[in-house]
């Protein structure tokens, strides 16, 4: 389902105009949570990521075009590093790759500042003002995520999950398993929050209502996404309104 559609029209079309859920029914579909990702979808990291990539390339004499640059969006960091490993030719390990690449995108972020996405932080702090738990779900490093979460100029997370804690990345279920269960709660009643196929992919096998938000790809959607443009304007009781019509 693709937004701007009403939230009452959202229901609609998932609920039938002879639905009359009981309030049990409901409370069980309430939002427990709200789950975000973080590059390119909290803020667009992903420019730093890519030049990263360019300049390795440069730096080795390898060839690396925007194709290649904009198929990791999203992915596991390990599996990405091996993807530059295979395309350029270089005889680093991916997590030798992995940790030049991230230099270099700490650097770049660090001298430019972050450039946070339209409505994620208005969200997180929507979030927190209703008592709603957040976690940060990226499979960046933690050493990253942190100094991320550090310069939000407002909201704040209850947990977060990175790259280097989960055994299997995105697009497996684990990384949004792993922050259900950091909140204790049950990931088919929270909402996560995506911007690429493999983290929108992750999200929805772990159970969780995906609102997809593109930025740099796109994303085809499954039966438990919705696409909106943009989260600015977006309020929990929005959220909380489309995981009810599941």
């Amino acid at each position: 389902m693709r937004w701007p559609c009403t939230i009452a029209e959202a229901a609609f079309h998932a609920q039938g105009p002879d639905h009359h859920g009981s309030e049990a029914a409901r409370a069980v579909r309430d939002i427990q949570a709200v789950l975000f990702d973080m590059d390119g979808t909290l803020c667009d990291t992903e420019p730093a990521w890519m030049a990263s990539e360019r300049d390795l390339a440069r730096r080795h004499g390898a060839q690396w075009t925007q194709q290649d640059a904009l198929h990791l969006v999203g992915f596991d960091l390990l599996d990405a590093g091996a993807y530059v490993k295979r395309r350029m030719g270089l005889d680093q390990s991916p997590a030798e790759i992995v940790d030049e690449l991230s230099a270099g995108v700490i650097h770049r972020v660090g001298r430019r500042g972050v450039d946070w996405r339209p409505g994620a932080l208005d969200l997180v702090v929507a979030c927190n003002a209703a008592g709603l738990p957040t976690a940060l779900v990226t499979m960046s490093y933690r050493s990253f995520a942190v100094a991320i979460v550090e310069a939000m100029p407002r909201g704040q997370f209850d947990a977060i999950v990175t790259g280097d804690e989960v055994a299997a990345g995105k697009p497996a279920p684990e990384p949004y398993l792993a922050a259900a269960a950091a909140l204790r709660v049950d990931a088919a009643s929270c909402v996560a929050i995506e911007d690429s196929p493999t983290g929108a992919a992750s999200a929805a096998a772990a159970g969780c209502l995906v609102v997809v938000v593109p930025n740099h790809v796109t994303v085809a959607l499954g039966d438990t996404m919705v696409e909106m443009p943009s989260l600015a304007g977006v309020t929990v009781g929005d959220l909380r309104a489309l995981l009810a019509s599941r």
